[in-house]
């Protein structure tokens, strides 16, 4: 078999490393969204929003409380701490870049919405700023 430019192991490390912090991107950006909509978050409002179980939030919630991303008590809201909004923050600028370069290149605007989504948690600081630059110089 051939090897390719993607197949070097460095490069696997690298998408698995920003594969781990994906679902705390979500998960921030989800209970940033909804806090912003709806002035509180619950878990309830987390399954609609993921379409998956009470079982499956709690367990992620607990997750994001040991990074220190958000803060909650049982059957209380959930609220982003400093960390968890800088992150959040962070993706949400990460994704409204990508669905620019998108755009502009000629990519409809629901395909551009679904496809960000996916490439916002794997794209390099590099590639993103000459994308930033690139939606700036036109």
């Amino acid at each position: 078999m051939k090897t390719t430019r993607s197949s070097s192991p460095q490069n696997f490390i690298t998408t698995k490393n920003r594969k781990s912090i994906e679902l705390f991107e979500d998960y921030v950006e989800a209970i940033n969204e909804i806090l912003l909509k709806k002035g509180s978050v619950k878990n309830v409002d987390l399954c609609k929003y993921f379409g998956v179980s009470n079982a499956t939030v709690s367990k992620n919630i607990r997750r994001l409380i040991k990074e220190e991303l958000v803060k909650s008590e049982k059957y209380k809201n959930i609220f982003l701490t400093k960390n968890g909004k800088t992150l959040a923050e962070k993706s949400n600028t990460r994704h409204e870049i990508l669905y620019k370069f998108l755009t502009k290149l000629g990519v409809p605007n629901k395909i551009a919405e679904v496809d960000s989504e996916g490439m916002e948690h794997h794209i390099s600081k590099e590639t993103l700023n000459i994308m930033k630059k690139f939606n700036n110089s036109n």
